[in-house]
């Protein structure tokens, strides 16, 4: 076996800080939501309606995509008995 510090990890100063209790965890969750800058409702359905239509967008030309070369292949593979 390997005594090297990659193999078996070292905690470092991790080791030295105490655990987080659930009320600080909670109080700083709650400080930091209330630096987060919140969108619009206008800039909410605007986002909205931009994901919606590059998502649509991206369904029709994969489908388009999968059609065509699904076509393709039954028309590779499938042949030509009259021959």
């Amino acid at each position: 076996m390997s005594d090297s510090n990659a193999v078996r990890g070292t905690r470092g100063d991790k080791a030295d800080k105490p655990r987080t209790s659930p009320a600080t965890f909670y109080r700083q969750v709650v400080a930091e939501l209330r630096k987060v800058v919140w969108p619009t409702q206008q800039q909410l359905i605007t986002y909205f309606l931009v994901v919606m239509v590059f998502v649509i967008f991206m369904m029709a030309l994969v489908s388009l995509l999968d059609l065509g070369f699904g076509q393709l292949a039954f028309e590779v593979f499938a042949g030509n008995s009259d021959q």
